[in-house]
């Protein structure tokens, strides 16, 4: 992601991950790999779970994580792609979301 954020953000997309780290675990990532998107804290799962991402005891220690996942969502909330997996390493390609951008309304 981070290396296409000029493209992502030329085709009006702002890239936000979101996983159940704590605040300082997100921020910790977020240095460490160089991010300059947001990388938000949803301890609790709540927003995790309401997209249907909750994947139990799949972290370390048997804890709850987010499933990967990519959205694209308009500006009024609305789903408007998404890529679903099962497994973390899979993820979509920068192509494959300019792609899925470019044909929504």
């Amino acid at each position: 992601m981070e290396e296409h954020l000029t493209e992502f953000r030329a085709a009006g997309i702002q890239p936000v991950a979101i996983s159940v780290d704590t605040p300082d675990e997100s921020r910790d990532l977020s240095k460490k790999a160089g991010y300059t998107f947001p990388l938000l804290s949803d301890r609790d799962a709540e927003t995790i779970r309401r997209y249907d991402l909750l994947h139990k005891g799949a972290g370390e220690h048997g804890r709850d994580i987010a499933r990967p996942a990519e959205f694209l969502v308009d500006r009024n909330g609305v789903v408007r792609w998404r890529n679903l997996t099962g497994d973390f390493r899979v993820r979509a390609r920068p192509e494959q979301i300019l792609d899925a951008a470019r044909t929504m309304p």
